[in-house]
């Protein structure tokens, strides 16, 4: 379980810094994550622990030579990061499609990292064979795997099903595709606007820190036309 000061939760956040950085408080702990493909199936594997602290900066611009910190480049770049996202919750952006067995909710928010794709079928397809006890549990993985909470499946009462995060941060490294990845936000950290709006608390999110995205600041896959890479 990540080393997170129980008595601190009040103060966890990550704040976005107009045309700036992501200023992460509250010692959220930040590591790599490693995406590999194994068979039909992408894995994560543990990559580099960071050391825990009570404030860092993340790089959001992409240009950074201090990965994944912020060292200033942003300003240099002369990198603008205006916030472009819907401010809509997430049960308000959503789609319904509906199972026999379960149920999937899917805003479209996609970070292509391939979670969805499993050997058995995607998450879309394995939902609406949910009578099968093993395309179930399927398509339960499919959608609890996708660091940007597009998908979310629901027992037939609305319920839903989430993997039981800590707050933790997570720098993703894509293996299949040779390029770097989002930033990984698990456990219902804040996130706060540069304008002071806080975006709907959710279990997981990835936010875009090649500085591309078209839907800032959350990753809209940009990185992968891109093919961003964080260590030059």
């Amino acid at each position: 379980m990540p080393d997170v000061d129980k008595n601190k939760k009040s103060e966890i956040k990550i704040k976005i810094l107009k045309d700036g950085p992501y200023l992460v408080s509250g010692r959220i702990p930040l590591s790599e994550m490693i995406i590999i493909s194994r068979g039909n199936c992408n894995e994560y594997h543990q990559g580099r622990r960071f050391p825990l602290q009570e404030k860092y900066s993340l790089c959001r611009c992409g240009q950074t030579k201090k990965s994944p910190y912020c060292d200033g480049s942003h300003v240099k770049a002369g990198f603008v990061g205006k916030e472009t996202a819907s401010r809509a919750d997430y049960a308000n952006r959503a789609e319904l499609l509906e199972g026999p067995n379960l149920d999937l909710l899917d805003d479209d928010r996609c970070a292509y990292v391939r979670f969805c794709q499993r050997g058995e079928g995607n998450a879309w397809e394995l939902t609406e064979n949910s009578n099968d006890p093993n395309l179930r549990q399927e398509a339960i993985k499919a959608a609890c795997e996708c660091p940007s909470g597009r998908l979310v499946v629901l027992e037939k009462d609305g319920t839903p099903i989430e993997p039981d995060f800590e707050p933790s941060i997570e720098i993703l490294q894509d293996n299949p595709l040779d390029i770097s990845g989002p930033i990984y936000v698990k456990g219902n950290i804040p996130i706060e606007s540069e304008d002071g709006f806080t975006y709907e608390v959710r279990n997981r999110l990835a936010l875009c820190r090649c500085g591309k995205s078209c839907n800032k600041p959350f990753c809209d896959a940009s990185h992968v036309a891109a093919e961003y890479h964080d260590r030059v």
